[in-house]
C-alpha cells in the first residue's frame, strides 16, 4: 500500500511539473555573462552566472507560452554594464507587453553607494519591491578620470606618447595633469547622453514626467520610504512577502523555474533536423589580441583572440547550412594587426554572399569598432560605448628613475634603431618620426576602412573619428551605427536578410565536439586549431614594465581608461 502511494505521488509530481503554471526566475546577484565560456578557466569562473543569450531566448519563447504567468527578478550588487541592462529592459518590456506579470525586487539599489543603473533596470518592471532596510541610490552618472603624470614625474618617469587625434585620450593620464578641452567635451557628452537615456527609461517605466525624474536624480539617494513616496518603488517587502504576493497573482500551484533552465529544457526537447538552415552566432568578448582567445590565470577578463574569431567566421562561411552570421562584439579594442585580421574575415564573409550583422555589447570601441565596421548592419544599444576611431603609441622613459634607485644599464646594439624601444632613454628625432609615421599609417587605414564600410566620405569619417568615443545613440545619429537594438534584434534581422523563418535556429561557432577538443589539429584550417587557451599578454620585451606602469598589454587600438556607469 505504501509503495503504491509513493508511485502515485511521484506520478503526480511529474504531471505537475509538466502542466502547472510557471513563474520564471532570474537571479542577477552573481551577474550575467555575455558570451559562453571560451576556455576551461572561463567555464569554472562563470559556472554560477546565467548567460545573456539563454535569458533572452528563454524570455522570447516564454512570451508565447501559456504556462508562463510571471517573471520575478532579483537584482543584486554585482554590477551590470549599461548596454546589457538595456538588453534586459527590452526583453522585460516585450515580455510584459505579452500580458505577463513582471516583478523585480532588491535588498537595496546601492548600499551607501550609487545604484542608478540597477534601478534603471528595475524601472522596466510592473512591480518594484525593495527590502524595508534598503535604499535607492538614484544619483546620476559620474565619469571619473585620474591623472598620474605628477606622481610619475616625482619618481623620474616620463612618457613619450602620441595619439591620433585630439579625442584619443588613452595616453592623457600619463601625459596630462587634467582633462584637455576635447577630452572634457567628449566625456561631458557621454555623461549627458547616458543620463538622457536613463531618465527617459525611468519616466516611461514608472509613468512619471521626465522633468520630474531629472529632479529626483538630483535629490537622490533615497531611503526606502522616500522612494515609495516618490513613486520609484511600489512597496517595501522582504523576499518571502514578494514571492507570496507573486504566487497569489500567478496561481498558488505555480512552480518556480530559472529562465536559463526553462530555455535549456525547451532546447533539449527539440530534436536536431539534418540539413537545417541556421544563423551562426560568433561571439567576441574582451580586449583583442593576436592568437587564440583565452583568460589569464592571474585574473582579469578574457581576451578576443584573432585566431579563434577568424576560424569561427571561416567555419560559418564555409558551412552550407549557415545562411547568415551575427557577430557579437563586446570589446574595448587592442591589437591593430589582430583587429585587421578579423576585419578581413568579415569582408570575405560578406563577399561570399552571407549577411553579417554586428550586435554590440557594453563596449565596441577602437579595435572593437574596427572589427565591426565592415558588417552589413551594425546594431548597438543606446548606451553602448563605441567609435574611438584612433590610435596611440609610445613608451615610458624610466632612465631617471633607475638612476635614483641605483640601477645602471649598458646596451650593446647592432643597428641604428635596435634599442629604439628601450625604456632607459627617449626616442631620437628620427625614431620619433618613425613612431609618428606608424601612427599616421594606422589612423589612415582605420578611417579609410570605416568610410568604406559605413558608406561615408573620408572627410566625414575623419570628423566622426579623431579618437572620439560615442554612445550608441549618438553613433547612430552620426552614421557609425545603423540601428539601435539588442542581440534579439540582430538575430531577427539576420533571419530576415537570409530569408529564413522567424524561428530558424541559432548555432554558436566554432562549436566543437568534445573529441575535437582532445585531438591535436590537423592544420591551421582545422576548427580545433582555434581552441581558447590560458594566455600571457605582452608588449614585446617591455610587457612586465608596461603592465606595472598602466599601459594596456593589448595594443594601440584600445579604449582609454576603465569605463563603468553605475
Amino acid at each position: 500500500m505504501d509503495a503504491t502511494k509513493v508511485i502515485i505521488d511521484t506520478v503526480d509530481r511529474i504531471r505537475q511539473r509538466r502542466t502547472a503554471p510557471l513563474i520564471l526566475e532570474l537571479d542577477l546577484s552573481e551577474g550575467l555573462t555575455d558570451a559562453p565560456p571560451a576556455d576551461p578557466l572561463s567555464a569554472l569562473t562563470s559556472m554560477r552566472k546565467a548567460r545573456l543569450t539563454d535569458v533572452l531566448s528563454g524570455l522570447k519563447r516564454a512570451r508565447q507560452d501559456s504556462r508562463v504567468k510571471a517573471l520575478i527578478v532579483r537584482i543584486g550588487t554585482n554590477p551590470l554594464g549599461l548596454a546589457m541592462v538595456q538588453e534586459l529592459r527590452q526583453a522585460v518590456i516585450r515580455f510584459r507587453a505579452a500580458g505577463k506579470l513582471t516583478v523585480v525586487y532588491a535588498e537595496t539599489f546601492g548600499e551607501f553607494g550609487t545604484g542608478t543603473v540597477p534601478y534603471y533596470l528595475a524601472s522596466a518592471f510592473e512591480r518594484v519591491y525593495l527590502q524595508p532596510s534598503g535604499d535607492v541610490g538614484l544619483t546620476g552618472v559620474s565619469l571619473e578620470q585620474r591623472f598620474v603624470r605628477g606622481a610619475l614625474g616625482k619618481l623620474g618617469v616620463e612618457y613619450e606618447l602620441a595619439q591620433r587625434h585630439e579625442y584619443k585620450t588613452a595616453a592623457n593620464m600619463f601625459t596630462q595633469d587634467r582633462m584637455t578641452e576635447p577630452h572634457r567635451e567628449s566625456v561631458t557628452r557621454l555623461a549627458a547622453s547616458v543620463t538622457e537615456q536613463i531618465v527617459a527609461g525611468i519616466a516611461d517605466g514608472r509613468g512619471l514626467d521626465p522633468a520630474k525624474v531629472r529632479e529626483l536624480v538630483d535629490q537622490g539617494p533615497f531611503i526606502g520610504t522616500e522612494a515609495v513616496d516618490a513613486g520609484l518603488v511600489d512597496k517595501l517587502a522582504y523576499r518571502d512577502e514578494v514571492y507570496e504576493e507573486t504566487r497569489r497573482s500567478a496561481g498558488d500551484d505555480a512552480m518556480l523555474l530559472y529562465v536559463a533552465r526553462y530555455h535549456r529544457h525547451r532546447v533539449a526537447r527539440k530534436l536536431p533536423h539534418p540539413g537545417e538552415q541556421v544563423v551562426a552566432l560568433v561571439q567576441g568578448s574582451g580586449p583583442i589580441k593576436l592568437g587564440r582567445s583565452g583568460r589569464s590565470p592571474l585574473g582579469g577578463g578574457g581576451a578576443m583572440g584573432s585566431d579563434t574569431i577568424c576560424a569561427a567566421l571561416r567555419a560559418a562561411r564555409r558551412d552550407d547550412h549557415v545562411k547568415a552570421i551575427v557577430f557579437r562584439v563586446d570589446s574595448p579594442g587592442g591589437s591593430y594587426i589582430a583587429s585587421d585580421s578579423i576585419w578581413r574575415e568579415v569582408v570575405l564573409t560578406r563577399e561570399a554572399g552571407k549577411p553579417v550583422i554586428v550586435s554590440m555589447g557594453d563596449v565596441a570601441a577602437s579595435g572593437g569598432y574596427f572589427v565591426s565596421m565592415a558588417a552589413d548592419v551594425i546594431i548597438a544599444q543606446p548606451g553602448t560605448l563605441t567609435g574611438s576611431i584612433g590610435v596611440f603609441g609610445g613608451k615610458p622613459v624610466i632612465g631617471e628613475l633607475l638612476d635614483k634607485i641605483g640601477v645602471t644599464s649598458e646596451t650593446v646594439s647592432e643597428g641604428a634603431n635596435a634599442a629604439m624601444f628601450s625604456t632607459a632613454h627617449g626616442f631620437s628625432e628620427s625614431q620619433w618620426a618613425r613612431v609618428n609615421a606608424w601612427l599616421d599609417r594606422i589612423y589612415d587605414d582605420f578611417v579609410g576602412k570605416a568610410a568604406q564600410g559605413r558608406g561615408l566620405t573620408r572627410e566625414r569619417a575623419h570628423e566622426l573619428a579623431r579618437g572620439r568615443v560615442w554612445t550608441g545613440a549618438d553613433a547612430r545619429d552620426g552614421g557609425l551605427v545603423d540601428e539601435v537594438g539588442g542581440l534579439e534584434d540582430a538575430l531577427d534581422l539576420a533571419r530576415k536578410r537570409a530569408g529564413l523563418p522567424v524561428d530558424a535556429p541559432i548555432r554558436t561557432y566554432p562549436k566543437l565536439h568534445p573529441l575535437e577538443r582532445l585531438r591535436p589539429p590537423e592544420s591551421s584550417e582545422d576548427r580545433a586549431a582555434a581552441l581558447a587557451r590560458v594566455r600571457v599578454e605582452a608588449w614585446g620585451p617591455i610587457a612586465a614594465l608596461a603592465g606595472e606602469l598602466g599601459l594596456s598589454p593589448y595594443g594601440p587600438l584600445i579604449l582609454p581608461g576603465t569605463w563603468r556607469i553605475g
